[in-house]
């Protein structure tokens, strides 16, 4: 079972760096938001199965501003100095949607969510 745990960690570890972008992006759709607000509404939103440290979000924030992706702008804050606030661009939002339509909506076909359904009911497919 210690293989199988470690397993599980990597092969999550892989798909969770890949969804981070997926999760920023979708927050940048609802508002725009900084980045220790996206750090937290990630974890929030994911039910603590995606985090990322403030680092990694700066990071791919500034990839996306340089791809055109977001753009940024000084807001006030609350709590503070004024904050770098970002939101999605035209091109943001339109990648964001055929993400979504290519990778993310195929779990709701029924073929797909069916055999989904049968491995976490301990279905074997007929071994």
């Amino acid at each position: 079972m210690k293989d199988l745990d470690r397993l599980l960690e990597n092969w999550e570890s892989v798909y969770k760096k890949g969804l981070l972008t997926f999760w920023l992006l979708l927050l940048l759709n609802e508002k725009p938001c900084y980045p220790y607000e996206m750090s937290a509404e990630v974890i929030r939103l994911s039910e603590g199965t995606i985090s990322a440290d403030d680092n990694s979000i700066y990071r791919a924030i500034s990839r996306f501003e340089e791809m055109g992706l977001v753009v940024s702008e000084r807001g006030e804050s609350q709590l503070g100095p004024p904050r770098k606030y970002y939101r999605l661009t035209e091109d943001g939002r339109e990648l964001l949607r055929r993400f979504i339509q290519r990778n993310i909506l195929i779990f709701q076909q029924p073929a797909v969510a069916a055999r989904i359904q049968n491995v976490v009911n301990g279905g074997n497919n007929g071994q």
